[in-house]
């Protein structure tokens, strides 16, 4: 299977892989609307229901995302498609807020961050208990982790509704390209979510934090982007993980990736299960070896039985490598 697949959606969940163990409860009592929504999604069989509860879940969505409990505060004003009254895939552009993102600083001398990228339908808070556990150990002490958030875009696979989203994803038939065909992918909004990620970095390097002791990070959809922000920044970064994701834009990806480019060495995580229902095991796999046809050093690691979450071993073999690259300083 080529890389030519787009993930259908990119909500957080953790789950086991080859051991039960999971991290621990999520707070909230009840799935969100933006989690149902996902699940909704994530098999083509029930595509029909959600053209049938598109009204309903659009309202809770607004309801909630509308909401003057989310927070308010923007730390950057993007540009966004926003779709027409219609149904049909017509957009324009509309100017959207961002939160700011969630902020955990270190116990110990800052000398390092990590910015780690949440997927389409969650927020920065789905991955507030995986720092805790990353930072529980006390190996990490250097490191600031910041999670950011997506702001809620029209999506078009959902009927133009809006959702917690990186880029769009135009359609489901996307699922169904073969390898030798590529399916349309929201180059705009990539690029918008891109220089915001880069807009994190920098003001981690004004703060005083040298680029090469910074690693992206993020899951499905924000690993997508983490990737591809990550190796085709234009500074040198400390590394860069993709939990269940894949490589965007990767017909031109090879193109894209600047003569000088300072990130041809910088070390790749990739994690994924190998029953993940949304991005495709064979996805992953595909996009590991266009990367590491293009020189890039890529670890890949398997999952068995995981499906589209993260589990205990994951996290562990994440934290390791954040260990690897970030050591401390303060010796």
């Amino acid at each position: 299977m080529g890389v030519g697949r787009v993930a259908p959606a990119g909500w957080r969940k953790l789950g086991p892989c080859s051991s039960p163990r999971i991290l621990g409860q999520r707070k909230l009592s009840s799935p969100t609307s933006s989690e149902l929504l996902a699940n909704f999604m994530s098999t083509r069989s029930i595509v029909s229901i959600i053209s049938l509860s598109v009204p309903l879940i659009a309202a809770i969505i607004l309801f909630l995302y509308g909401s003057p409990s989310i927070p308010a505060a923007a730390s950057s004003v993007l540009a966004f498609l926003h779709p027409s009254a219609s149904s049909t895939a017509s957009s324009t552009m509309s100017s959207i807020r961002r939160a700011a993102p969630m902020v955990f600083t270190p116990s110990g001398r800052h000398t390092a961050t990590v910015i780690f990228i949440h997927g389409l339908g969650d927020s920065g808070h789905g991955w507030a208990d995986a720092v805790q556990h990353w930072q529980g150990k006390n190996k990490l002490n250097e490191v600031k982790f910041i999670l950011p958030h997506a702001p809620a875009i029209p999506i078009t696979m959902n009927a133009g509704f809006q959702m917690p989203g990186w880029f769009d994803i135009k359609s489901i038939d996307a699922l169904s390209h073969a390898a030798n065909t590529a399916p349309e992918e929201d180059e705009a909004g990539i690029a918008l979510s891109r220089e915001y990620i880069y807009s994190l970095v920098q003001a981690e390097v004004a703060a005083g934090i040298a680029s090469d002791r910074i690693v992206l990070g993020g899951f499905s959809q924000g690993g997508a982007m983490s990737i591809f922000a990550g190796l085709l920044a234009p500074f040198k970064l400390g590394g860069v993980v993709g939990l269940s994701s894949w490589l965007l834009l990767n017909r031109t990806f090879k193109d894209r990736v600047p003569a000088d480019s300072p990130n041809r060495d910088t070390p790749v995580f990739m994690g994924h299960g190998d029953r993940d229902p949304l991005v495709l095991y064979p996805l992953a796999q595909a996009s590991e070896k266009k990367l590491t046809e293009l020189g890039y050093k890529v670890s890949f690691k398997t999952y068995p039985g995981m499906q589209h979450s993260a589990c205990i071993e994951e996290l562990n073999d994440v934290e390791a490598f954040l260990q690897s690259r970030l050591p401390p300083q303060n010796k």
